[in-house]
């Protein structure tokens, strides 16, 4: 993976592969998925974080709740770039939904 650096409360999700998600068969079938691409909400694993926000005075930063290698589940709505072939999300912390067990 490449080196990346988000920076502020700036989360980095990788996504899931479709075995990851579910969505492959054990005999290798990808499974259609009912919901249309746009309005769903996206699962992938965190890869890197920010050190976090400033709190409102500027004088201390607020921990990040999440931590790499996290599953999440994040809004589709988000920047996404291209490193060394792989696809890599970009996503406020206050994007990320849910943390998955």
């Amino acid at each position: 993976m490449a080196d990346i650096k988000p920076l502020g409360d700036r989360v980095v999700v990788r996504p899931l592969t479709e075995d990851e998600a579910g969505t492959k068969s054990a005999s290798g079938i990808i499974l259609p998925s009912s919901m249309n691409e746009k309005d769903k909400n996206e699962q992938g694993i965190v890869v890197a974080v920010g050190p976090g926000k400033w709190d409102e005075d500027g004088e201390k930063r607020i921990p990040m709740e999440v931590k790499v290698g996290d599953k999440v589940l994040f809004s589709s709505w988000r920047e996404k770039m291209k490193v060394e072939d792989e696809e890599f999300s970009i996503v406020s912390e206050s994007d990320v939904l849910a943390v998955m067990g």
